[in-house]
């Protein structure tokens, strides 16, 4: 069977325009009340304060690894450095012997 989409309904009637507008004889007074737009949804709300401080303590370990492992990397490199310089002089140093 198709199904009844279109059909209007039998039971509702024209607009019923016979009435005019209605005009009250006394002065309505102005709403002045002022009412504030709804603040939005914020998550951070009703999160507990002891995870800011947990993220700020995961933060700091972080930073303080991070500047360990830069300290390292640059002692590695000074070592490399000076390797590379006293494997030189080495090299040089058995080239004159053997001039």
């Amino acid at each position: 069977m198709a199904k009844n989409r279109n059909k209007k309904n039998k039971n509702t009637s024209s607009m019923d325009c016979t009435e005019g507008p209605i005009i009250s004889s006394k002065p309505q007074a102005m709403d002045t009340s002022e009412t504030s737009a709804p603040r939005p949804y914020n998550p951070d709300a009703n999160r507990p304060k002891i995870k800011t401080v947990v993220m700020k303590k995961t933060k700091n370990i972080r930073k303080k690894k991070s500047i360990a492992k830069a300290i390292s990397r640059n002692e590695q490199s000074k070592e490399k450095v000076l390797k590379n310089l006293t494997k030189t002089q080495r090299t040089l140093s058995a080239k004159k012997l053997y001039d």
